[in-house]
């Protein structure tokens, strides 16, 4: 028994980050849709985890609650704050700070725009 204790460690680990680079991925498409909604640039490409906690799900199920940051500019000068949120890998929200034009139409699959 303490001979496979090492690999449900080591199967433990990949399927969290399996899980995780899951997320990010969602995560950076539903920034990159955003952005583009509101006519701006996704600077860099990726996100930033900043808040991982456990939560419950519409249906009361547990599930991880993640906070990604991420930067974009409307002008190419500067840089500017936005966040998504998601549960499990389902992207809950999206938020440009200080974006100027609203999209024309609801960006898909992306939810309120409510601060973290």
């Amino acid at each position: 028994m303490s001979q496979l204790l090492p690999f449900l460690v080591l199967g433990l680990a990949l399927l969290w980050w399996w899980d995780s680079m899951r997320a990010r991925e969602a995560a950076v498409g539903a920034c990159r849709r955003a952005c583009r909604a509101f006519g701006a640039q996704f600077l860099d490409d990726s996100v930033v985890l900043r808040r991982l906690r456990v939560q419950r799900d519409s249906g009361g199920g547990l599930c991880l609650a993640r906070l990604y940051h991420f930067e974009f500019s409307q002008t190419g000068d500067g840089r500017q704050a936005g966040y998504a949120r998601l549960l499990g890998r389902r992207v809950v929200d999206v938020h440009l700070d200080a974006a100027e034009h609203p999209p024309a139409s609801p960006v898909p699959g992306l939810g309120d725009s409510r601060d973290p």
